[in-house]
């Protein structure tokens, strides 16, 4: 007899890796923050495809939803730009994010800076260690994360390589700015196969869903190191 194994049909409800919206806002019901922004690009910005079963929303606008359920006055902004380098985001998101007066930002990891012929990590370092200073200067807390291994490139043979590099770098500077990271280099979502959206790059909106969980689920362990929860 033959047993095949089936991938189970996961929608926002049953992924064991999403947080309903009323039980993010729980977890984050002390948050303190009003203002939250987020800068850089694509990922920023939460491009992606949509799936079937799970909201067509992409993770900071989850995030801002869950934010929006404890503080209603919420005030939200997302200067992301498709496409921008970290040099990009510093020359020209910036003064925006400084005059919205954030108490809560999103920086990039990045991703668009690998996309050269050649790469330098070490200017790669030296322009996120800028961005990296330039939003903790607002005085917000800050949040990031790690590209997953499922993010290839086919085209250049050592990206696995390039994308290891820079994880390591933007690891360094979230312990540097006491920002929340979430590493989603190994987490267990790269192994969906439908995880990407068509362009083989962005996650879909089941991506952005664990993304958006996983980014509550590291301010609420904050919250937690710091007693802001009973």
């Amino acid at each position: 007899m033959l047993v095949t194994t089936a991938t189970p049909f996961l929608t926002e409800e049953t992924d064991p890796h999403c947080l309903p919206a009323a039980a993010a806002a729980g977890l984050l019901a002390h948050a303190p923050w009003r203002r939250f922004a987020s800068v850089g690009d694509s990922l920023s910005a939460g491009t992606g495809d949509p799936s079937p079963g799970y909201a067509g929303l992409g993770w900071p606008d989850r995030v801002a939803d869950v934010l929006r359920r404890v503080h209603p006055d919420l005030a939200y902004l997302n200067t992301a730009e498709i496409g921008a380098t970290t040099s990009r985001t510093l020359l020209s998101q910036m003064d925006r994010l400084v005059e919205f007066g954030p108490d809560l930002v999103h920086v990039p990891c990045g991703a668009n800076d690998l996309f050269r012929r050649d790469p330098d990590h070490t200017l790669i370092e030296a322009e996120l260690a800028r961005l990296f200073e330039a939003a903790a200067g607002t005085g917000a807390q800050l949040t990031t994360f790690t590209l997953g291994r499922a993010f290839v490139v086919p085209r250049y043979p050592d990206w696995t390589d390039r994308v290891r590099r820079v994880n390591d770098i933007v690891r360094g500077l979230a312990a540097e700015y006491g920002a929340v990271l979430v590493d989603m280099w190994d987490h267990p979502v790269n192994d969906r196969p439908d995880l990407l959206s068509a362009d083989g790059i962005h996650f879909a909106a089941a991506g952005q869903a664990v993304l958006a969980t996983e980014i509550v689920k590291g301010l609420a362990r904050l919250l937690d190191a710091e007693g802001a929860r009973p």
